[in-house]
């Protein structure tokens, strides 16, 4: 922290990434002048500006505010993994000697000052440290909470403590998001750590799947000493935590320290009875949507029990947790049609959607919006694309999302499309043919999902499926 004290302004390149922009409200919370540089203008970048930050969307070195030039000494760059080297506000800032560092990095700085909750894996840190965080909240701690996502209970993805001594006290509780992409969650020192999922995945990062379960368990080492490791029990074998306390989670599974049995859904809702080591937790509503929150809760609870927090204060969190915006978010919700949006990208996370909505809605015709994110994820994972999303009675398939990558040959959407079978396909593209793809069918349930610019079909889609409901349902 001290390091920061000696700093009076802050420029982020990248600062509309939702992870990089929960540290730019963080300095402006602290009073910091922040600016920052990002490829587009987006509704997150939107509010950051509207909270006094200056962004620029030019890349030009001439639009670095004047005072980021002068006082070179008192000015902290922070940047994200994907910003190209060839960035020409990079370039200055690098030639000319600032103190420069990664996003992953300066979480680092700030989170190994205090108690860290850090959750990683390849599936569910967002929701996790969303719950945690509320968790938290509603048990009367003053804490943080670094988030990648924008939680609905907030509006925001960061928590900062409302009394300043906090920020000086290493006893104050900090969530943090352990990002595993570019190694990231590496510069973390945990005092308790969640392990979700270790699935291939950022291969153009890691060699294989086995280089992923080689930089977790590097991650599981950093907890610190006295600190415990909570681990999914379907990777229970994967990670090795050596010396360190591990306990065990799953949805059902009576082998493991903590999960869930009497699982009721009503009304949309789960309630569930959490087994744990010191004892059951009857009646826990799941404020969060989808079958797959049951097994989430169980890390939940763990976490919570971990840092003290008593059973009425983790009940009250997770049954008032009311989601990540783009994580299974309705949008519209009648008797006539259904939509809703989620960021499910990977295999896993799509089959995981797909499969709670339909239990959610037995019966009703799924059609689902997909947008692949990235020519390497597309590549290497178009087998397993194609059969969670076969599991939808109908997809729209949109041209795959680019982000830092170029194009690979050989490798579009129809690498997806030609490995299903059950499912009807159609190749779409534009927001005009896909509205009007959807009004033409009789829809029911519908999904955007996706990691790119797919959400930027949420509001027109919204709107088109409003106006065509039944006045007479409505």
């Amino acid at each position: 922290m001290n390091k920061f004290e000696q700093i009076d302004n802050v420029y982020i390149i990248g600062i509309g990434g939702i992870g990089i922009s929960a540290l730019a409200r963080y300095f402006n919370g602290l009073g910091k002048t922040v600016a920052g540089y990002d490829l587009h203008k987006s509704e997150l970048t939107a509010r950051l500006e509207g909270e006094g930050m200056s962004i620029t969307y030019t890349d030009d070195v001439a639009t670095v505010p004047s005072p980021f030039v002068s006082n070179r000494e008192r000015t902290l760059v922070i940047y994200t993994p994907a910003v190209p080297v060839t960035n020409q506000i990079f370039t200055f800032f690098k030639d000319n000697g600032y103190d420069m560092h990664k996003r992953a990095e300066v979480l680092g700085m700030i989170a190994n000052n205090y108690t860290t909750i850090a959750v990683s894996g390849t599936h569910g840190k967002t929701t996790n440290s969303c719950v945690i965080s509320n968790i938290i909240q509603c048990a009367g701690k003053d804490g943080f909470a670094f988030l990648g996502g924008i939680s609905r209970n907030i509006d925001s993805n960061l928590v900062l403590p409302s009394g300043k001594a906090q920020y000086n006290n290493p006893d104050t509780l900090l969530v943090a998001e352990a990002d595993e992409f570019d190694r990231s969650f590496l510069w973390l020192n945990p005092t308790v750590t969640i392990v979700t999922y270790v699935d291939a995945d950022h291969l153009d990062i890691y060699k294989d799947r086995n280089d992923i379960i080689d930089t977790f368990n590097q991650f599981v080492q950093k907890c610190r000493p006295g600190g415990i490791v909570i681990v999914n029990k379907k990777i229970d074998t994967l990670i090795d935590c050596k010396a360190l306390r591990k306990v065990t989670y799953s949805e059902s599974d009576s082998t493991c320290d903590y999960y869930a049995t009497n699982i009721r859904l009503a009304n949309g809702v789960y309630t569930i009875d959490a087994v744990t080591p010191s004892g059951i937790i009857r009646d826990i509503m799941i404020g969060a949507k989808g079958r797959v929150n049951v097994e989430n809760t169980m890390a939940c609870v763990a976490a919570a029990q971990a840092v003290g927090i008593d059973e009425a204060y983790i009940k009250e969190g997770i049954a008032t947790f009311k989601g990540v915006k783009r994580r299974m978010e309705f949008h519209v919700n009648t008797p006539d049609v259904v939509y809703i949006d989620d960021y499910a990208h990977h295999p896993r996370e799509l089959s995981a959607t797909i499969n709670s909505v339909k239990e959610l809605f037995p019966g009703k015709k799924l059609t689902g919006i997909f947008q692949p994110h990235l020519y390497t994820r597309t590549r290497d994972l178009a087998e397993g694309f194609a059969e969670s999303l076969d599991a939808l009675d109908e997809l729209l398939l949109m041209d795959i999302y680019p982000a830092r990558e170029q194009p690979i040959p050989g490798v579009d959407s129809q690498l997806i499309a030609k490995q299903m079978h059950r499912c009807k396909v159609h190749l779409v593209n534009g927001k005009d043919n896909i509205i009007a793809k959807l009004l033409s069918d009789n829809v029911e349930v519908v999904l955007t999902l996706g990691a790119g610019s797919v959400d930027q079909l949420v509001a027109p889609i919204t709107e088109a499926l409003s106006k065509n409901i039944s006045p007479t349902n409505t």
